[in-house]
């Protein structure tokens, strides 16, 4: 999955930009649809929870993904449930 490697190497930086995790976001719905959102993140809640464990320096971005992938998920949903 493409997008486990644009936030490993985010990680790796420790820089982050908005409109890379939307680009990120959407091309991960793009490839395998809204499940691939959601085991991403779960994916991301697991590291998360690792990172942080390990008290590694950006730790803090490893939950500024998850956040943004869980209200990515969520405006898709009311989106879709909208139309």
């Amino acid at each position: 999955m493409r997008a486990i490697d644009d936030i490993a190497l985010s990680l790796r930086l420790g820089q982050l930009h908005p409109t890379s995790v939307l680009n990120t976001l959407i091309a991960t719905e793009n490839e395998g649809g809204l499940g691939a959102v959601r085991q991403l993140e779960r994916h991301l809640t697991r590291s998360a929870d690792a990172l942080n464990e390990r008290q590694h320096p950006h730790s803090q971005l490893a939950q500024i993904w998850l956040s943004a992938t869980r209200a990515y998920l969520v405006a898709q949903t009311e989106q879709k449930r909208a139309v």
